[in-house]
């Protein structure tokens, strides 16, 4: 969660790292993914494109394999590349209960396909590395620093991928697990302030918007839940973060004693945010803050220290800024546009240059995948949050003032039908939404159609024992036949 790494959302748990990135370089206040899911939001910062455009519409559906990335254009012209770590960006991956859950979205049903939220304290406080493999990807990130990258003549992108603090599986769950254990030790859990962390208001059930009850059910968070339950998921969720800093830590440093922190450019940001029990949900898929907004800092040669940039930015604006720190030429295609003029401090300086000029006022995120039974998307322009789902009209778009209502609890929609009009038309000129989200529920249709016909006699145990099957197996006829209506 993005607003974790500035005021007030930072005195909830103690991040070092964040706070030297901060404090050393620039830091962004209104950064947001482009999809809020790992496949997707990956896509859109390795292509430097719209989720539309690349149509990665879900963990399943992400860029061809081959795909031209910055970071390939980077070694082309002369740069030592290594990536570690988790990179999720590519078609293919991801479990069968995934890729099905967001092609039968669309199906007339509520099942849950989460694991309901839980915490799971492991260790003692001597116990640093809860995280196994993204400790193990950082080390190696340490020693590459350390032995190779010390001793090159051209320059070098390294780029280090880490789960945390994504929530681990949970094995109770059933076939694929769903992810939804937040794990951690008591010496992370010691960094978080108890006090400072704020239980969510939520709406009651029955006032809840249409598309956030189903992602509720979905997610397995429509049951009781105590104040206590729902303080240790965000606790929890905040340590895991702490951990994550620590890893961070761990690169600035190699840097610093290898004498290349002053001359290399360190950024730091996110694929999705984490909805923690805020807005009765965890795990992400939504376009509330908690979910959409995604930390990014960067520090390094040119970056003006200290700053904090007011600007809507987000991470298809990472590709141009690769290339613009490299001095290659930006196609003109892309749908981001540069950092670097902002990292520079030039637009605070009164005369913005023609590369400040040209980024709009607005950025988009848009979402086709499981957990949501319409696609949805989000212009986020000024104080103003605008969501439309579908093709526009089935389902009531909303609209939040967040310069008044920082906690996206009352939608303003209906009482401001003259902003809604004026966000709406924004939205339509950069993507024809109806069109796009009646593409997705064709595609989503036939994969299931393939996907069906490929098990043959095979598919309702297969269908059965996804991560669904605790409702599932309750009434499988009823199920079966609404799938058959679907289709």
């Amino acid at each position: 969660d993005g607003r974790l790494t500035f005021h007030p959302g930072n005195q909830t748990v103690d991040l070092p790292s964040i706070h030297f990135m901060s404090r050393s370089g620039t830091i962004f206040l209104n950064a947001y993914t482009n999809s809020p899911i790992c496949c997707p939001s990956r896509a859109a910062m390795w292509s430097g494109l719209f989720t539309h455009v690349t149509e990665s519409w879900n963990n399943f559906k992400g860029l061809d394999p081959g795909y031209v990335t910055w970071m390939d254009l980077m070694e082309k012209h002369g740069y030592h590349t290594r990536k570690y770590g988790k990179l999720d960006y590519t078609s293919g991956h991801h479990s069968v209960s995934n890729r099905v859950e967001a092609w039968t979205r669309d199906v007339d049903f509520l099942l849950r396909q989460e694991g309901r939220p839980m915490v799971n304290l492991t260790g003692d406080r001597k116990l640093v590395r809860v995280m196994k493999a993204d400790w193990k990807n950082t080390d190696k990130a340490v020693s590459w620093i350390k032995e190779e990258a010390i001793n090159l003549t051209q320059p070098f992108v390294l780029y280090l991928g880490l789960n945390l603090p994504h929530p681990y599986p949970s094995p109770y769950a059933g076939e694929n697990f769903g992810a939804s254990t937040f794990l951690t030790s008591p010496y992370w859990l010691q960094k978080v302030k108890y006090g400072a962390v704020k239980i969510p208001k939520w709406s009651p059930l029955s006032e809840m918007h249409p598309v956030d009850y189903y992602s509720s059910y979905t997610k397995n968070c429509t049951g009781e839940f105590t104040k206590e339950e729902v303080r240790n998921i965000r606790a929890f969720y905040y340590a895991m973060c702490s951990e994550t800093d620590a890893m961070l830590g761990e690169i600035i440093s190699a840097l610093r004693d290898t004498k290349l922190l002053q001359k290399t450019m360190v950024m730091f940001t996110a694929d999705h945010g984490e909805l923690a029990m805020d807005h009765r949900q965890f795990y992400k898929m939504s376009m509330y803050e908690g979910s959409s907004h995604v930390p990014l800092l960067a520090m390094g040669p040119g970056v003006k220290e200290g700053q904090q940039v007011p600007n809507m930015v987000s991470l298809v604006d990472i590709y141009p800024t690769m290339l613009d720190i490299a001095g290659i030429p930006v196609p003109q295609n892309l749908s981001g546009y540069s950092l670097i003029p902002l990292l520079r401090g030039e637009a605070d300086s009164g005369v913005s240059p023609p590369k400040v000029s040209a980024r709009p006022p607005w950025v988009l995120s848009e979402f086709h995948g499981c957990n949501v039974n319409s696609s949805s998307y989000m212009l986020r322009a000024g104080r103003w949050k605008y969501i439309a789902y579908g093709d526009g009209c089935s389902v009531l778009p909303q609209l939040f003032d967040l310069s008044e209502d920082p906690d996206e609890l009352t939608n303003v929609a209906m009482k401001l039908p003259g902003v809604v009009r004026s966000l709406d038309g924004i939205l339509r000129s950069v993507v024809n939404y109806p069109k796009v989200s009646s593409a997705v529920q064709e595609y989503n249709k036939r994969e299931f159609i393939t996907w069906k016909q490929s098990l043959g006699q095979n598919y309702s145990n297969v269908i059965a024992n996804l991560r669904w099957h605790h409702d599932w197996l309750q009434e499988p006829q009823k199920y079966e036949s609404a799938i058959d209506k679907w289709l």
